[in-house]
């Protein structure tokens, strides 16, 4: 595996940092002192806050789409679409309790803060929901076909539903410093979710 560039460097320490605290919170030099870099280095990859931003939240959408793939669309280990679903919502409260308690969800942590300034910044966190979206109906639509999940009227939608109902789900669990709001959404989905007959 090759090096990480100064870029990704960046981007990776960023990810680390706002995830403890926000998008307006962080200054540059704190970024770039985490990793070492001179001011100059960055302003040869980002024309701005607002362009890193953009960046920042691709790199980690890209990231999160390209793992959430390889969990839900992958038959290995597990053959039964259903389980690699409910397997994987599991996985998100252990991460939550992993955190104690805190978002450990770029997308989710920074949504509210960034999409009322930056339209840029919007579009890259919806590009990504609709595509997690996507990769949730993929694996839905797998369950169905191998009669692994009962059909549902609309898919697409229920896909869809799911992953909004997981994420004011976290934001419910950070609030409340709780799982119980993730374990209730996980019940919902399962319940959703039924096995074929």
């Amino acid at each position: 595996m090759s090096e990480p560039t100064t870029k990704e460097r960046i981007l990776e320490a960023a990810e680390e940092i706002m995830i403890e605290k926000s998008f307006h919170s962080v200054g540059l030099n704190e970024i770039l002192k985490a990793v070492n870099v001179p001011k100059g280095s960055f302003y040869h990859h980002f024309d701005s806050k607002e362009h890193f931003g953009v960046e920042l939240l691709k790199h980690y959408s890209e990231s999160a789409s390209a793992r959430m793939r390889q969990l839900l669309l992958s038959s290995e280990p597990e053959p039964n679409p259903r389980a690699r679903l409910l397997t994987f919502y599991e996985s998100g409260i252990a991460c939550f309790l992993e955190s104690g308690g805190k978002c450990s969800c770029l997308i989710v942590k920074l949504a509210s803060e960034v999409a009322s300034f930056s339209e840029s910044m919007r579009e890259v966190l919806a590009q990504g929901q609709r595509e997690r979206s996507g990769i949730t109906e993929q694996a839905l639509r797998e369950g169905i076909e191998k009669k692994t999940i009962a059909p549902v009227p609309d898919p697409a939608m229920t896909a869809q539903l799911i992953n909004s109902l997981w994420m004011g789900a976290l934001l419910e669990a950070v609030l409340a410093r709780s799982a119980e709001p993730l374990r209730q959404a996980l019940d919902h989905i399962a319940n959703t979710l039924v096995p074929a007959p």
